[in-house]
């Protein structure tokens, strides 16, 4: 913002995330703002969208515009506008998002991002968080961290909903179906995270290794940057974190990603840079995580861990009773009665 030019408001995403909260009046038409590049010339009428350039701004088609009223949040996290909007737009980096007049524009300088392997994305999309108010509030707790130790049987049973089978003793992880096959023929797993997520992979990584029966290595991101860890093609590589935009994580990521290994992401955030940047992975469903000491979303994390070297060995007749005793432990764990 600037004195300069009053009722403009400009933002820029590099590096830290950065959301772009919506709300109108009216129901906006268009759920995707395209994106303005620098090297862009003409009127943008090839546009499919009801959009129109005026000035390098967009102006968003509603219905009865002429009485709509635009409001918008810039934040870092979706649990600081929920109270205002359910309605969000994901920036990535190097977008830059401005306001002038009650019209929001999207604008990168080149069209070249700094990963030469990403598809190019000419538009945001605006996103509905299925998020709810009460979900960030203390209620009668003291703090967040004493509200979310309590919450840890829902994020349990939250968790593990609709994906173990505890009748048949079947494991199913939808965002990991496609994708099993490369994943059992790869030549090793490498988890990479930080902090409580990297101690998360630590505490997994024996019964990962024996329901895998493949070499798994447990990295913490930040120095598996330093020594640039020989990464190849036929690694499966999973990248975990609560929030999906650990810095570290990310550049870990990208590391990964240039060098061909499968990218799988577990993480807490629908949405989040993680999630998007890799070809599939696990949502562990524990719900916000407001306290910095992570409570449910580490045992979530453990959950989805175990979940993933479960359904790996489903089809190995030699695994079927370790597998069993297994999936009876999780049947006895708080909110699973």
């Amino acid at each position: 913002m600037s004195t300069h030019y009053p009722g403009e408001a400009v933002a820029t995403r590099r590096g830290s995330p950065l959301l772009v909260g919506v709300k109108s009046s009216k129901h906006v038409v268009t759920d995707h703002i395209p994106i303005l590049y620098g090297d862009d010339s003409g009127d943008g009428s090839h546009s499919p969208f009801r959009v129109k350039r005026m000035n390098s701004v967009i102006n968003v088609s509603v219905e009865d515009a002429g009485q709509m009223e635009m409001e918008y949040y810039f934040a870092s996290d979706a649990s600081a506008v929920i109270e205002h909007t359910n309605r969000v737009l994901y920036l990535e980096d190097d977008d830059v998002a401005a306001v002038h007049e009650g019209n929001l524009s999207l604008h990168r300088v080149n069209r070249v991002s700094d990963d030469k392997n990403a598809p190019e994305n000419t538009r945001r999309s605006i996103e509905t968080l299925k998020l709810e108010l009460q979900q960030i509030m203390k209620g009668s707790y003291e703090t967040f961290m004493q509200k979310e130790i309590f919450e840890q049987p829902d994020s349990i049973f939250n968790t593990m909903r609709g994906r173990v089978d505890f009748e048949t003793n079947e494991v199913r992880l939808g965002g990991l179906k496609d994708h099993l096959p490369m994943i059992r023929r790869s030549r090793r797993l490498l988890f990479i995270a930080c902090g409580t997520s990297y101690h998360s992979a630590v505490a997994t990584r024996q019964i990962l290794e024996e329901t895998t029966e493949m070499p798994v290595m447990v990295e913490l991101a930040s120095d598996f940057l330093d020594r640039r860890t020989p990464i190849f093609r036929d690694d499966v590589c999973f990248f975990i974190s609560q929030s999906g935009e650990t810095a570290d994580t990310l550049n870990a990521l990208r590391y990964c990603n240039k060098r061909g290994a499968l990218l799988v992401g577990i993480t807490n955030t629908v949405g989040s840079t993680i999630s998007r940047e890799t070809a599939c992975g696990v949502h562990i469903n524990a719900g916000p995580e407001i306290g910095v000491a992570s409570t449910k979303a580490y045992t979530s994390q453990i959950l989805s861990l175990v979940m993933v070297g479960l359904m790996m060995c489903a089809d190995r007749i030699s695994m079927q009773e370790r597998r069993r005793e297994i999936i009876e432990g999780l049947k006895q764990l708080p909110g699973m009665e």
